[in-house]
């Protein structure tokens, strides 16, 4: 059985009442892989806005595997501590990452937050010498339309991602760069600016989806849905 971790911030999470780009993508496996998987992590919760924590369980479709990684306000500087043990503990396969959007905003500079990419790499294969990463490179949101040196550091750290997965790259444990998701656009595939929408949801799993489907030939061509 092939075991994917969705590993991200709050537009991996979600929030209350929302599918998440997770329940795509399980969605797309279920439909074009052909084989056995399931998603793994060490959490399964949504955030709850009202209640400031991870508490919701309030899917819009809770019958999927929600178990993840991934949380509010987290990024790849939370999660490289982190990752070495849900590897080891839920035998995670293949890492499905989007992070860096919370780092540059708040935490770590462009070069800052790719070493902290180098340190997670090298923790996850600690854990599991043979696994599989595919990187969604940072998503520019509404903050990246008004401040024009937050938006060079997004694509500063995009550069230095790419740099890095070149770098790091290596058959027995491949890293793949998927690009950034089709036609995405912050007015209308977003709810609030930064955080996705059902169509944004399913941009987002298109992007994963196009690079497992092109890079190593798992699954088949992302169909979004119309919800």
């Amino acid at each position: 059985m092939l075991r994917f971790m969705p590993v991200g911030d709050s537009m991996t999470i979600g929030s209350t009442g929302e599918h998440t780009w997770r329940y795509r993508m399980w969605q797309h496996l279920c439909a074009t892989y052909g084989g056995p998987f399931t998603l793994v992590g060490p959490r399964e919760t949504l955030y709850d806005k009202l209640a400031d924590a991870p508490t919701s369980y309030a899917y819009a479709d809770p019958d999927f595997p929600r178990a993840h990684l991934a949380g509010w306000g987290e990024g790849w500087m939370h999660m490289a501590p982190l990752i070495g043990e849900a590897v080891r503990v839920h035998r995670a396969d293949v890492l499905l990452v989007s992070l860096g959007l919370i780092d540059l905003g708040f935490y770590t500079n462009a070069e800052q937050t790719a070493e902290n990419v180098r340190s997670f790499v090298a923790a996850a294969r600690e854990a599991n010498a043979r696994i599989g990463m595919v990187l969604l490179p940072v998503i520019p949101n509404v903050r990246a339309t008004s401040d024009a040196p937050f938006a060079e550091q997004v694509e500063q750290f995009n550069m230095l991602l790419a740099k890095a997965v070149a770098d790091l790259d290596e058959p027995r444990s491949p890293i793949l760069l998927a690009s950034p998701p089709e036609s995405y656009d912050i007015h209308t595939d977003t709810y609030d600016g930064t955080h996705p929408n059902a169509s944004g949801e399913h941009r987002i799993a298109a992007a994963f989806a196009e690079a497992l489907w092109q890079g190593w030939d798992v699954g088949q061509p992302y169909e979004a849905g119309t919800d």
